[in-house]
């Protein structure tokens, strides 16, 4: 590992997981959740511990809240901006800055949207929001239900000599292939993409040993020099997915992405976009199992379909947390809240808010608001593909069980290592049944 690397990861990951640890051996319900592997399987118990507290319980380096309004506040506040650097401290960040001004090597450290805030954030989205609109996703439906069909035309095959696995075969390549396109990037790399996308969404987890992190910080290098590659290719012949846009557009001020920008938000968009609608198919699949009941239902009443898949959003969310820094002092429902504090969202618990979710902890298929989930997060950086991801997450398991509607898992489902985004890594199952014709 570089020198440089050795302190991004001392001062992010490295000082954060010492604390986590410590806190962790002292009974922190908090570090715990992040640390412990049996309590991140199933953490729902956990937070519900945390819900007597309201507006928010202590964080390690600040606030944590479970409740819908709370969090649904914060996410929208101007008072609040990102927590760049995986929420480090404010000389720790300078520092950072100082040693790495152009970087684009992770997706928590700017310029990347997700740590921006305006005026930067605004510019980068509106050069990439044109490509997730309702107009945009409702184009690539079709596509989305072809390369849908022709991976359940694979599937049988992959299964000839046994269980296949219906992460590796159908949730994952699905929307790797649809993300790949929008972005003009051959579909015949989407494993190389995966395993990258893999390496930069790891770097959203809290706590990175120094070799897990040297291992993302790998991928991700990789990558950009992938996406430096191809910047060229497409300055010399562009074409119409977004990436060629990106390259080669203007904002009003003519002005458009340099190239660390570029690298940056290309990374996030390869990332984000196929990353929570993986976990979100899987996810899926795994509670259709758990809850035959609904399943049955969906069968008779396939209009469910897109309400299924917010309630799946709701009930398992892909993305655990988010966090938000305090840009000034403010004040949260009469709580005094310091400029620079973190407050941490747990979106898993906003979604399970009693006081917005009746029988919160039952997972219904027909439930009225299953939409007013945070699973998306809220305000400016709400999630720029969450129409393709519900879009692309109805395709995929509607197709899946229309096709198969006998399909059983074998085993245990093996979740994802990583804390904050959750979703399962393998998931074997059985084919048996009756096939629809399509």
């Amino acid at each position: 590992m570089r020198v440089p690397d050795t302190v991004r990861w001392l001062s992010t990951h490295g000082l954060a997981r010492t604390v986590l640890r410590r806190e962790a051996r002292r009974g922190n319900l908090n570090a715990r959740l992040l640390m412990d592997p049996a309590m991140r399987a199933n953490p729902y118990p956990h937070l519900e511990r945390l819900r007597a507290e309201y507006p928010f319980t202590n964080a390690l380096t600040g606030k944590l809240t479970v409740h819908h309004d709370i969090g649904t506040e914060v996410l929208r506040s101007d008072d609040f901006g990102t927590a760049s650097y995986g929420g480090a401290p404010r000389s720790v960040r300078q520092v950072l800055h100082w040693m790495a001004p152009q970087s684009a090597r992770s997706v928590i450290e700017p310029p990347s949207m997700l740590a921006s805030d305006p005026p930067e954030h605004s510019r980068y989205r509106k050069l990439v929001t044109r490509a997730f609109t309702v107009k945009a996703v409702n184009a690539l439906r079709e596509r989305a239900e072809q390369i849908a069909a022709e991976l359940l035309d694979d599937l049988p095959a992959n299964g000839a000599s046994g269980p296949v696995d219906l992460v590796q075969a159908y949730a994952a390549p699905l929307p790797v292939i649809v993300i790949c396109e929008i972005l003009g990037a051959p579909t015949s790399m989407r494993e190389r993409f995966l395993a990258w996308g893999d390496d930069a969404a790891s770097s959203l987890d809290l706590g990175l040993d120094r070799r897990a992190f040297a291992r993302a910080q790998r991928g991700i290098d990789s990558l950009l020099d992938w996406l430096r590659g191809h910047f060229d290719t497409l300055r010399r012949s562009p074409g119409e997915d977004i990436l060629s846009q990106l390259v080669t557009a203007s904002d009003a001020d003519n002005e458009g992405l340099n190239e660390t920008e570029l690298l940056a938000t290309s990374m996030l968009v390869l990332a984000a976009g196929f990353e929570t609608t993986v976990n979100l198919i899987a996810n899926g699949i795994a509670l259709l199992e758990e809850h035959p009941d609904q399943r049955a239902l969906l069968a008779e009443r396939p209009d469910l379909w897109p309400t299924a898949v917010d309630e799946i959003l709701r009930f398992d969310s892909p993305v655990s947390r988010t966090a938000r820094r305090a840009l000034r002092d403010t004040e949260v429902a009469g709580v005094r809240i310091r400029r620079d504090e973190i407050v941490v969202i747990s979106l898993a618990g906003t979604n399970r808010d009693p006081q917005v979710f009746e029988d919160a902890a039952r997972f219904d298929v027909t439930r009225p608001n299953a939409g007013k989930h945070l699973a998306f997060s809220s305000g400016i950086h709400h999630c720029l593909g969450a129409s393709l991801a519900r879009m692309e997450g109805t395709v995929a398991l509607r197709g899946l069980y229309e096709r198969f509607p006998d399909l059983t898992l074998v085993g245990q489902p093996r979740r994802r290592p990583t804390s904050n985004l959750r979703g399962y890594q393998a998931m074997s199952a059985e084919l048996s049944g009756t096939t629809v014709a399509r």
